[in-house]
């Protein structure tokens, strides 16, 4: 198996929807910029509420980007 070494990355998401969006919608915009995304932790959720309703979620994630030997 070869050597490998990853960078990490702490990308927060937000959502309307739902806590799942708000990780997809962290990684779409991560994967505009970096390159070689490889793996992901969700290590924080939060919510914000207006009235008596969730309003949004945010997410917290490490994203793990691999080594480019050849960049």
């Amino acid at each position: 198996m070869p050597d490998k070494t990853y960078k990490i990355v702490d990308v927060v998401g937000v959502s309307e929807e739902s806590i799942h969006q708000a990780v997809r919608n962290a990684l779409k915009k991560a994967s505009q910029t970096l390159r070689n995304l490889e793996w992901f932790e969700v290590v924080d959720t939060r919510g914000y509420i207006r009235g008596d309703r969730v309003a949004y979620y945010q997410v917290t994630l490490k994203v793990g980007l691999r080594y480019d030997p050849k960049a």
